[in-house]
Parts: structure tokens; C-alpha cells; sequence
């Protein structure tokens, strides 16, 4: 697990190693191990490295003494590289050491552009290949996104950049900091930035399951790639037994985040059945709650759920004073807006896993969007002949639904959406066309959710946070088997995540498996209130003089929904709030970038 970094035009001038310096300290929180940056005319390649497989191998940017001119790096794991190793050996290639992306170099030299279509795992890659008659850059990302690239193409001058994290692309001269016009929007509308966007204009991330060719002064050109072969054998529980016993092994200490809920407790119970059957230490588990007494604490069903599965508990407790702080460094991590409390938990929950001495965590992320989970895919399957299915979905997805946007935005932003469409209008039409090229509700929504809404919504968010720290977070149900089967299950299976429920019955407490769902978050309704300890914060982010400059936001009506809050707190008035001025903060945040100084933690 790692960070990386690289530029590649057609100019024959050597970068600044100054400015490549500054790339690579941006985001060296995630890779304190080790560091490395090469260059040559017109190209440079780096990685900063979180020694997690072979910690004394895997020296990165990988170079094969026998592949003269292939240069790569990888930010992730590839699980089956043992598999791999043997192939290529057999084709007679060699390796240094065990490291699994130390394989790289050889598997590009056999498959060409198409060696990510060989590779298992959660990973972000890039390949220099810089042979006389087929020089050339090549970027790949996982099948589910869960590793991400965020690249730049220069058309003054060619030139293609790219980094783990924004913060670190942007500290390349050349990436420019504009904030697309639609992000105030579509943060309200969809939470975060939507598709292969980003929140700055010029700056795309690269789609799950992408490889990117780029070639001497031309742009990137993305195409996607056919899913990971995976044949799944056995039931659900079978399934996830298999991935989260690989997904626990590892050269370093791991441990597993448990919220208390369905996905995260049946991750628990495997992980510590595979630590006691292989005579492991026992396993540890971590679970966040915030000091003082907080509606929807989940505290209690994480400690059954670790009773039943015999860890070492570890219950983190924040001082709610401390959160305006933790809101400033999850929106510099993350590098544009993310709406979704959640944030600031997941990056104090990381900073004590790492505190505690561990390098990697399992985490539930992905389950709620294969099996079926959210409300709003139940609603989708119960709505009736005519009824607007798809624009409920989208209003759903939302920080703020359609007509309390309309109402805020000032004329002339409520003009610009109309004229440009928001991400709501192509999400629902998304849905629409799937629904009318015959796929089932179920198949369409799942498909959405894992394809867009996954990736830019949790898995961004997840490996920004948890590498701000130098944790490698895993998850068990992205992995290609058990996408696989979920996707191979009966609509009846996946609805309300029964297959899971069904998997989880002799592993979890009775009072886990039958409570209500609820999104392990931040109590965001509460701390807004009278007293709260976000109120002040809000308040400034919110104040009319900011809104009238941004000239998008009714300074007025946002007044008045405070105060309508204020008055009697409500989760979803509060939600919008927190969105806006979430957004307000980022650009603020993001405006500081330009200046090349490290991200610490």
C-alpha cells in the first residue's frame, strides 16, 4: 500500500525535482516507509510506500534488471501475486524478492496494456514504459475502484500528471485550482463529486475498472476493462469465509473496524474465527463513539458483537470539542467536498487504529450496494406501475432534495443547473434507461450504486482517511468472488440483504441481526443543535458575508433554515446545512494547495 505519483510528455526536459519533492510530500502521510522519485526527459515516476507486503523488499518505482526500460508502481494490494510470480517464472522471468507489485515490470512485459486484466486485488498502477519505438504511460485501477488515480492532461503541452491524492497533484506546476462550476450543486445533490469528476475542473479519477494509455503529448484514453474473472464456490458465508481469510493475512498486524452493524460484525466474527483457528494473537477490533451521551450510539451492539467473536475490544472515544479541528483535516485529505458526516469518524477511528499499532484494518464497506441494503433500493422495488421510482432515488441520494435546492440557489445558479442539468437529472436518467433496457430495479440500482456512487461516496473517502494515518483498510465484500455472487443471487436474495442476514445467523448476537439498520456516522443533527459543538462552526461557514461572495447560495433562506433548525433540530434540515458548509470550507481549504508544503496528519 502506498502512494504514488508521475508526469509523462513529450518534451525532452527533465522535471524539477524541487516540484516533485513537493508532489511527493503532499501525501506522504499515507507512505512514511520510504520514499523514491525518478525522472528522465519528460517523465518522472515516484512512490511514497507503506511497507505492508515483504516490508524489507518491494523498493519502488519496481525495475527488473532483465526488462530494461519498464519502470512501475503500485498503490494497493494484489492478492493472488503468488499465482502470478509462478507464471511468469515458468516464462522465465525473475524476481528480487516477494513483493507482490515487484512483479509489475514482468506481467506488463507478457500482457502489455492489458495486464491489470490478470490481477486480483484493490490496487492503482502505473507503467512507464520507456522502450525505444513504444514509450508510453499506463494507469489501471481495481474493478471496484478501490484504489483511485487522479490524473491532469495539459493541452497547452501534452502533458499528463498524476497522484494518489488531489492535494499532491496539485502541487505540480501546470494543474491548475479551479472549482467546477456544478460542484456546489452537485455536493448538495448527490453528496459528493459524481462519476469520473472531481470538484476542480481539469481533474478527473480515473473509473473503477479503467485502464488509461497515454502516449507522448496526447490525452489519456480511458476504456474499460472486463471484469475480473472470479468463480465463486459455496453459499455467502462460504464466500466471505474464503476472502476474509486471505484478506487477514498479511506481514504486519491487522485488526477489523466494527460498527455494530450486519456487514462489519459477520467481517468480525470470520476474521476472529480465522485468528483462532491459525493460532493467531487474538483479533483486535475498533469502534468509534463520542464522548457525552449521542442519539443513535451504536456503541453497545459493537462490544456484543465483539463478545460473541472473543477480540480485544478497543472503544475510541472523541471529545466532541475536538471536531471542529477533525472537519478542517478530513476536507484537506480528501481534496474536495464529501457531505457525509461519516468523514470526520473515519479519520479519528483510523488515527487510533494506527496509534495502537496497526497497519491494516478490515473493514464492511461495500455490502449495503451489492445485497440490496439502503432504504432507498427497497423503495425503488416496492414502487408501483408509474410512480417516479428514479427521481425518489435520486432525492434520496441527496444532502439536499431537489426543492430545497431550487430554493436556496440565487437566480442566476439556479439558471446555470437548469441550463447545464445537475448530477440528480443523469443519475435518474441512468436508472430510467436501465429499467428500459430490461434490467430488473434491483440489478439496475445495485449496478448505479457500485458502478458511481460507491467509489466516489465511501471508497474515496476510506482510502484517503485511512491512509492519512498509514493504514491499509481491506474489504472483503468488493473483493471480484464475492461481487461475483452477489450479483449472481435471485433478486429475492439480494433484497434487503437477506443472503447476508442468512450468512450472519450463527455468527452474530440476535440483538445485532434484528436492530434496525442505521449508517455508523456522526450524530450531525445533535451537534448542530443549541449548545452543540458544530453550531459556532456552521455558523461562520454559513455567515451571509461568505454566501453573497460565493453568489450561488440565498443568504437569506440559509438564515432562516438554521434558524428553523434551531428551533426544532431536524436530521435532514441539518444535512443540508452540514453539505453547505462543508463546501464552503473546501473552498476555502482548497484555494491554500497552491502552496507546496507537506499534508501532515
Amino acid at each position: 500500500m502506498c502512494r504514488i505519483l508521475g508526469s509523462f510528455a513529450a518534451r525532452a526536459d527533465r522535471p524539477d525535482p524541487a516540484e516533485l519533492a513537493a508532489v511527493s510530500a503532499r501525501q506522504r502521510h499515507g507512505g512514511p516507509d520510504e520514499h523514491q522519485v525518478l525522472s528522465g526527459p519528460g517523465w518522472s515516476l515516484g512512490c511514497d510506500r507503506l511497507a505492508v507486503t515483504d516490508p524489507c523488499g518491494g523498493r519502488q518505482p519496481y525495475r527488473l534488471t532483465h526488462l530494461p526500460g519498464i519502470l512501475a508502481v503500485l498503490n494497493g494490494e494484489i492478492y493472488n501475486h503468488a499465482e502470478l510470480r509462478r507464471r511468469l517464472a515458468a516464462r522465465g522471468h525473475r524476481f528480487p524478492d516477494r513483493c507482490d507489485g515487484t512483479l509489475l515490470p514482468a506481467l506488463y512485459a507478457e500482457y502489455g496494456p492489458g495486464f491489470a486484466e490478470h490481477l486480483d486485488g484493490m490496487f492503482a498502477a502505473a507503467v512507464l514504459d520507456l522502450r525505444p519505438g513504444s514509450t508510453q504511460l499506463v494507469l489501471a485501477v481495481d474493478d471496484m475502484g478501490m484504489k483511485p488515480i487522479h490524473f491532469h492532461h495539459d493541452r497547452a503541452d501534452g502533458s499528463t500528471r498524476f497522484a494518489s491524492e488531489i492535494p499532491a497533484l496539485l502541487a505540480f506546476e501546470g494543474v491548475r485550482i479551479s472549482p467546477r462550476e456544478d460542484a456546489l450543486d452537485t455536493v448538495l445533490a448527490t453528496r459528493t463529486s459524481y462519476s469520473a469528476h472531481t470538484a476542480l475542473d481539469g481533474v478527473g479519477v480515473l473509473p473503477p475498472g479503467a485502464t488509461a494509455l497515454v502516449r507522448p503529448g496526447a490525452a489519456p484514453v480511458v476504456r474499460r476493462r472486463a471484469p475480473h474473472d472470479a468463480r465463486p464456490h459455496g453459499d455467502t458465508q462460504d464466500v466471505l469465509r474464503h476472502e476474509v481469510r486471505r484478506l487477514a493475512t498479511a506481514d504486519v498486524p491487522v485488526c477489523a473496524i466494527t460498527s455494530g452493524g450486519l456487514d462489519s460484525g459477520i467481517v468480525t466474527a470470520l476474521a476472529a474465527e480465522h485468528a483462532r483457528e491459525t493460532d493467531a494473537p487474538p483479533l483486535h477490533t475498533f469502534h468509534l463513539t463520542y464522548r457525552g451521551k449521542w442519539p443513535g450510539s451504536e456503541a453497545a451492539y459493537a462490544r456484543s458483537v465483539a463478545r460473541r467473536a472473543r477480540t480485544v475490544h478497543h472503544e475510541v472515544v472523541v471529545d466532541p470539542d475536538e471536531i471542529p479541528s477533525l472537519l478542517t483535516r478530513t476536507v484537506r485529505h480528501l481534496g474536495q467536498p464529501n457531505a457525509d458526516p461519516i468523514a470526520l469518524s473515519t479519520y479519528a477511528l483510523f488515527r487510533a487504529v494506527r496509534e495502537n499499532g496497526f497497519t491494516v484494518a478490515l473493514t464492511g464497506d461495500g455490502a449495503d450496494e451489492l445485497f440490496g441494503g439502503y432504504d432507498r433500493m427497497r423503495a425503488a422495488l416496492a414502487a408501483p406501475p408509474g410512480v417516479d421510482w428514479a427521481g425518489a432515488y435520486a432525492d434520496a441520494l441527496s444532502a439536499a432534495p431537489r426543492l430545497l435546492r431550487e430554493h436556496l440557489y440565487t437566480s442566476s445558479y439556479a439558471a446555470f443547473v437548469a441550463d447545464q442539468g445537475s448530477a440528480a437529472d443523469r443519475i435518474e436518467q441512468e436508472l430510467r434507461s436501465a429499467e428500459a433496457a430490461g434490467a430488473d430495479r434491483a440489478t439496475a440500482t445495485s449496478a448505479f450504486e457500485t458502478r458511481w456512487r460507491l467509489p466516489a461516496y465511501h471508497l474515496r473517502r476510506v482510502d484517503h482517511l485511512s491512509m492519512a494515518w498509514a493504514v491499509e483498510a481491506r474489504l472483503p465484500f468488493c473483493q471480484p468472488s464475492v461481487v461475483a455472487h452477489a450479483r449472481a443471487l435471485p433478486v429475492t436474495a439480494r433484497h434487503g440483504k437477506r443472503a447476508l442476514y442468512e450468512a450472519g445467523a450463527e455468527l452474530l448476537p440476535a440483538p445485532v441481526l434484528h436492530r434496525p439498520k442505521q449508517p455508523f456516522t456522526l450524530p450531525i443533527a445533535a451537534m448542530i443543535a443549541p449548545g452543540g459543538p458544530l453550531l459556532d462552526t456552521v455558523r461562520e461557514l454559513l455567515s451571509p458575508a461568505r454566501l453573497v461572495l460565493g453568489g450561488k447560495i440565498r443568504a437569506d433562506r440559509v438564515d432562516r433554515l438554521l434558524a428553523r433548525h434551531l428551533e426544532r433540530p431536524n436530521q435532514h434540515i441539518a444535512l443540508a446545512l452540514w453539505a453547505l458548509a462543508v463546501h464552503e470550507l473546501w473552498t476555502e481549504v482548497v484555494q491554500g494547495m497552491r502552496i507546496p508544503v507537506g499534508c501532515a496528519a
